[in-house]
């Protein structure tokens, strides 16, 4: 008889104890594999991410451990199935943290960050899986014996090469000193990167703007009263609150007729996390030093060039070809956009007035209005919540046959949010979408898409994608429901856009799926959608008057056409504003160490219209690039508007519904990052992108 180790044993039944009690850490016995986040505890965390770990650790080391020849598939592929619990629990958690913080879990991600960094880096400083790395990278790249890459499919050969790369990318190919400075500086970017995120949405949480008296809301209309008369009751204050959220800002910037009001909430935006308890001045020295320190070790004079290589740009001398081309089309019509709001100001207020930032929003309001007889308050009674969300979800039945079914059965993590089962034209079961639409404490600020598991083929079966688009909408108030600004639904599409680029997702691998593409091609299929938003023909299915049901009249929509480029010049030097100051801190080629607010005058000072206002800065909260994924990146919102320019184009020449150009439209999408994105482009127009198409759909430049 056997001897039974009864230490193993006991191992193994502590482990599959730990699993049953830790929802994070079993198989989901839920519709399509979701999420249970009402079994999920706050103290299930930190032991499912180590357990995650140490099963990750094991996963890694039977790769190294084997003694056959490294392959594509006992490596490469191997690589790719491995962590699959780790993603698991990652998701859940960091997603939450986003959407549906708390102190608590701030605090765990303080805890759990350096030790995730600790173990990627000890996987990708691991000098014996990187040498089975490179020994499948060689063999398949002309430079080992086979020299067999044609065996591999376009897939594969992708997969190689990003797996290959990200090694090398975290400094597998350094020497041992060097690794160890890697080791060192990616955990100090992580903490920065970390604390930053925390500051910006604690600063914006920490201030409140408490009003008692009726003549400081004159200029408002009644739902932002209505909505502000809501939170000062959800917080236990008499009258009226606006805070930093976006509907609240936006609102008391765009109508409130009190300039001294408006200052004071344009400064307490305009000045989150300088200084005190939320400090980010800091954090942001730390990354870019940190961030150029990596670039240097890996052989670039700065951060920008050690990331464009693996973008569409290329590089750094592009992306300000792209961004100084853009300023030179759209600067006179910016300056003019400036000259008519300062003389329209004038007109209103007498001579002495000069426009000033927290004047904009506000005056550009009333000369939209006088110029194209248009505003958000009559457009807002045609676009209810539930009926922008059925026509977004339709126009992608439309496009593509895909249909949404919403479920009671799947849960969600707070009772606002809602989910759907999205099926094929055929049927078939597609993806699950999360929809989270309305602002609260624990949700940073902004709009995102984000997946709690990708679409892959693993095992042979097909995975498919649950995908969530959080946004920070105008809430229902106890006499309406929740009316959009235009704006709200236009960024409405754009998430949307995002999420079928994941839920059309049909690829093998999860790290090429869905939005795993060049950061600066990921924003085509956001910006594509918007264009649907001036078309009659598609508001017509659902921009109906939610009290009278009428559809939004032709009139109505036709003065939206034309006010579509009010202000074009304006909004795009605004972009190319976060632009160059994303690259002026990602081109520092000397550690900085000196004050933020001069290095951002001076980075931003080509693309400033409005006089700067003193203390006020962007870099504190620019989340995008300091704790976002658009580091040297952000360029890519204005790059994308040059691709979705030229490529609706198509669709306004077959017809903005025309089944054929959608399905060539999805084949796009269901690529993800398999293919050269150029090359899926390329084969869905027929033609590469100018910054002409843009400038023409913008009525801008001296050609048009």
């Amino acid at each position: 008889m056997k001897k039974i180790n009864l230490s193993i044993f006991f191992v193994i039944f502590l482990v599959s104890m730990m699993q049953a009690k830790n929802p994070l850490l079993s198989k989901y016995n839920t519709p399509r594999g979701t999420i249970p986040f009402d079994e999920i505890e706050i103290t299930h965390y930190e032991p499912a991410f180590e357990e995650a770990i140490r099963i990750h650790d094991r996963e890694i080391q039977q790769i190294i451990e084997n003694k056959a020849r490294p392959t594509f598939q006992n490596t490469i592929e191997a690589l790719e199935y491995s962590g699959k619990l780790l993603d698991k629990v990652g998701n859940v958690f960091f997603n939450l943290l986003s959407a549906e913080s708390s102190d608590e879990m701030m605090e765990i991600a303080q805890r759990v960050q350096p030790k995730l960094t600790e173990h990627s880096n000890n996987i990708s400083l691991n000098d014996d899986l990187f040498q089975r790395v490179k020994i499948v990278y060689d063999e398949y790249n002309g430079r080992g014996i086979a020299r067999n890459v044609s065996t591999l499919t376009i897939e594969q050969q992708r997969l190689l090469q990003k797996t290959y790369d990200s090694f090398v990318d975290s400094g597998a190919a350094l020497s041992r000193e060097d690794k160890e400075k890697y080791r060192t500086l990616s955990t100090q970017l992580s903490t920065y990167t970390l604390n930053f995120g925390q500051n910006a949405l604690k600063a914006t949480n920490a201030y409140i703007l408490s009003l008692t008296e009726e003549k400081d809301l004159v200029g408002l209309p009644q739902d932002a009263i209505d909505a502000a008369a809501l939170k000062a009751k959800e917080k236990d204050k008499e009258g009226w609150v606006f805070d930093l959220s976006a509907p609240s800002y936006v609102a008391f910037m765009t109508y409130s007729s009190n300039r001294d009001l408006r200052k004071e909430l344009y400064l307490a935006y305009n000045t989150r996390a300088i200084g005190g308890e939320f400090n980010n001045l800091g954090n942001i020295q730390g990354i870019i030093n940190a961030r150029l320190d990596i670039a240097n070790l890996m052989g670039y004079s700065s951060y920008a060039d050690y990331v464009l290589r693996k973008r569409m740009a290329a590089n750094s001398e592009n992306v300000y070809g792209l961004l100084n081309e853009l300023l030179t089309g759209f600067g006179p019509a910016a300056h003019q956009d400036y000259k008519e709001m300062q003389e329209f100001a004038a007109r209103k207020e007498g001579r002495g007035v000069e426009i000033m930032p927290y004047d904009w929003s506000y005056y550009s309001d009333q000369l939209r209005k006088a110029k194209f007889d248009v505003n958000d308050e009559m457009t807002r009674p045609y676009f209810e919540l539930g009926n922008v969300t059925k026509g977004v979800l339709n126009l992608a039945t439309t496009l593509y046959g895909i249909t949404f079914r919403k479920s009671t059965q799947i849960q969600v993590y707070q009772k606002d949010v809602e989910a759907f089962e999205v099926y094929d034209r055929d049927g078939k079961y597609l993806a699950v979408l999360y929809t989270d639409f309305y602002p609260r404490s624990g949700k940073r600020a902004g709009a995102w898409m984000t997946e709690f598991q990708a679409q892959e083929i693993r095992n042979g079966e097909m995975i498919r994608p649950h995908i969530s688009i959080v946004m920070n909408f105008t809430k229902p108030t106890a006499t309406k429901p929740a009316l959009l600004t235009f704006s709200e639904v236009e960024t409405f599409l754009h998430e949307f856009g995002h999420a079928l680029h994941g839920m059309l997702a049909n690829t093998t691998y999860a790290s090429l799926s869905g939005t795993s593409v060049y950061r600066d091609f990921v924003e085509l299929p956001s910006h594509i959608m918007e264009n649907f938003l001036l078309e009659k023909e598609y508001l017509d299915g659902f921009a109906v008057h939610y009290q009278t049901g009428e559809k939004i009249p032709q009139e109505l929509v036709q003065k939206l056409i034309n006010a579509a480029n009010f202000n074009a010049g304006y909004a795009c030097l605004r972009q190319l504003t976060f632009g160059f100051l994303d690259m002026a801190y990602h081109t520092i080629t000397q550690p900085y160490s000196g004050e933020i607010a001069p290095f951002e005058q001076k980075a931003i000072q080509s693309t400033i219209i409005l006089p700067l206002v003193e203390d006020a800065l962007i870099s504190p909260t620019f989340s995008h690039i300091f704790s976002g994924g658009y580091a040297a990146g952000y360029y890519s919102y204005k790059w994308s508007e040059v691709l979705d320019a030229d490529a609706f184009a198509l669709f306004k020449e077959k017809g903005i519904f025309d089944w054929e150009t959608a399905q060539a439209f999805r084949e796009l999408l269901s690529k993800g990052g398999t293919e050269d994105p150029m090359a899926l482009y390329l084969r869905f127009r027929g033609q590469k992108p100018t910054t002409e198409a843009l400038m023409r759909r913008s009525g801008v430049g001296k050609s048009f």
